[in-house]
């Protein structure tokens, strides 16, 4: 179908089964997908009727070609309508950016003194899960918390193994030491049993089993004993207090929305064990014209079918409002999770009170997001009034230059749009085929591979670019982009003062004869300070690492003997060069492929031993 006259010659030939249908533009871009029970009446209600939605029409003037998939079932039409929509993110869907996966908590199966520890992956270990979280912070919270309580160790095998005495863990009272054995097998083995259980929201069950070591304690007239464990329920009872009073028991999630100025913002509780786990918002892409039941609808299905949350989906699901075609997402829900999930809008009780704290939520978050995006355009505005723009510039990109004495330079590019930092077009360069502290040559280079990169249409071209640097690096910069043929896009240097104070920073505007101070409180400095600060910690940042993974490795490679195949094994058996520094000869023989003559020559290496 090309034209739109043809339409209804092409839903004649549409089949009535279930399937997928993709919306194209001129340019064969997929701008719209969509799913069907029957492909033929749903493709043919956009040509049947007069359509009141502004976003419908607007899309069906650029409509010049449909795709369709058939599928067996509805069901498996929502799967693969979902799987297109995260991977190719049309224009007029209403998109969920989630690209992480969730935190959980690892407890390790299979060793005698096992370790609770922060996860973040594929499941893949032998041991069990607890989560997901919400957030990172909410994950390391519940972490410390089970470490106060029941004193689990955390550190990794490699240090574990390597240790002679007590690390600071187990003097401020958070791990029992068992790498030096200062506990049982036995007694470690009921501390995990309450972690699990504690974990699993049973705190009751962990206070009656710790009633009766506190009392044979104090009748043995072992009153220290007697207090640890009179403590830990004491801090049990505060956790229940805090936790019952006002999360209902069981799992679910709670999801609402709020919407406000052509921008929504979804809110996800999440109930495990009967105890609050934290929250998250979402902020959808293209959802400006649609309701709030297409919005909890399109997030439902790309949260528990494509996104952060497939595998993890709880029998119970408490929403603001119901949304488009519920019942048929409890139908494939049930089939993912295989078990009964169902949705529901609770009228009154705790779980309408959630649903109600969940929708405030939403709503702060939305206006916190409005109020810093009306921020920063209005700082765009004033960029553009500071620098003789004819508009605010849309897409502006940073780069900045960081190394030690020359050694080890990396290139960064920071990316920053209408909304803000746009992290995940952030980009680092390392820096090769120069004179070591050249900072001119770096700079000349990232830009040639940055742009001769983006004029391939892989990624858009800034309206605007920044430098962090005086003259010098602006008019290398310059001279670069004229031979890519670029020269017509803005260019800027952010020069800081004689004393480096942001006050005193200074504009080097390409092709000015002079440079250009504002006002130290003007918004569109104070933008720029900001984009030139960030692409600094970026470029930083990637230099320490490379320098951190270059020092380990030099250290090893001046040993005779020591190959990159002996190295790896090195790094892999001890966790990295600060466990390989703390091990003893004996330790370092029992790595593969290492004789006790080439421990000694390691260790003698490492530690300056003749």
């Amino acid at each position: 179908m090309t034209e739109r006259a043809s339409a209804p010659e092409f839903v004649r030939r549409l089949t009535s089964r279930p399937g997928v249908y993709r919306m194209l533009d001129g340019d064969g871009n997929v701008i719209y997908i969509g799913k069907a029970g029957n492909l033929r009446k749903r493709v043919g209600s956009y040509f049947n009727r007069a359509l009141d939605s502004p976003k419908s029409r607007a899309m069906l003037d650029q409509v010049r070609d449909i795709e369709v998939t058939v599928t067996r079932t509805e069901g498996e039409a929502l799967l693969l309508e979902s799987n297109l929509i995260k991977s190719l993110h049309p224009r007029y869907n209403v998109v969920f950016r989630d690209d992480k996966s969730y935190p959980c908590l690892f407890l390790e199966h299979g060793h005698a003194f096992p370790r609770l520890s922060f996860h973040r992956g594929a499941r893949r270990g032998e041991g069990r899960y607890f989560g997901p979280f919400p957030s990172a912070a909410s994950a390391r919270s519940t972490l410390n918390l089970v470490q106060k309580l029941f004193q689990v160790r955390q550190c990794e095998d490699a240090y574990y193994r390597n240790r002679s005495r007590p690390c600071l863990q187990h003097q401020i009272g958070r791990c029992r030491a068992p790498c030096v054995g200062l506990v049982t097998a036995e007694d470690y083995a009921a501390d995990v049993s309450d972690a699990e259980l504690f974990l699993e929201g049973r705190n009751e069950e962990i206070i009656q089993r710790l009633t009766g070591p506190m009392e044979r304690a104090a009748a043995a007239l072992e009153f220290e004993r007697a207090a640890r464990y009179r403590d830990r329920i004491a801090a049990l009872r505060r956790v229940q207090e805090q936790q019952v009073a006002s999360v209902p028991h069981g799992e679910c999630d709670v999801v609402a929305m709020a919407a406000e100025q052509g921008q929504a913002c979804v809110q996800l509780f999440m109930i495990r064990a009967g105890r609050n786990l934290g929250n998250r918002g979402y902020f959808p892409h293209g959802g400006a014209h649609a309701d709030g039941a297409g919005i909890l609808q399109a997030f439902l299905t790309q949260y528990y079918l494509s996104g952060a949350g497939r595998g993890n989906i709880p029998a119970e699901i408490l929403v603001s409002e119901r949304p488009d075609g519920s019942s048929l997402l409890e139908q494939v829900f049930a089939a993912e999770s295989g078990r009964r999930v169902a949705i529901r809008v609770p009228a009154r009780g705790v779980k309408a009170r959630w649903v109600a704290l969940a929708r405030d939520n939403a709503a702060l978050a939305l206006r916190q997001k409005l109020g810093s995006r009306a921020r920063h355009q209005e700082r765009l505005q004033q960029v553009a009034e500071a620098l003789d723009l004819p508009a605010p510039p849309g897409r502006i990109e940073c780069f900045d230059i960081s190394h030690t004495q020359g050694e080890g330079a990396v290139g960064a590019c920071v990316v920053f749009g209408a909304e803000g930092a746009i992290k995940s077009c952030y980009r680092r360069f390392k820096v090769a085929g120069i004179t070591p502290g050249d900072d001119y040559a770096a700079m000349r280079q990232v830009l040639e591979r940055r742009y001769r990169h983006a004029m391939s249409g892989s990624e858009p071209l800034p309206d605007m670019i920044v430098i962090d640097g005086g003259r010098g690096q602006v008019g290398v910069a310059a001279e670069a982009l004229r031979a890519l043929g670029l020269s017509d896009i803005p260019l800027v240097g952010v020069v800081k003062g004689t004393d480096r104070r942001p006050g005193q920073d200074a504009l080097i505007i390409s092709g000015a004869p002079s440079a250009r101070r504002l006002a130290g409180g003007h918004g569109g400095m104070l933008l720029l300070q900001e984009i030139r600060d960030e692409a600094h910690r970026f470029a930083i940042t990637g230099h320490r690492q490379g320098r951190q993974r270059r020092s380990g490795a030099s250290v090893l490679e001046r040993i005779p003997g020591i190959g990159a195949g002996r190295r790896r094994a090195l790094l892999r058996h001890f966790g990295g060069l600060q466990g390989i520094m703390r091990a003893g000869t004996d330790d370092l023989a029992k790595v593969n492929g290492i004789n006790k003559n080439l421990a000694r020559r390691i260790y003698a290496g490492l530690h300056g031993d003749p």
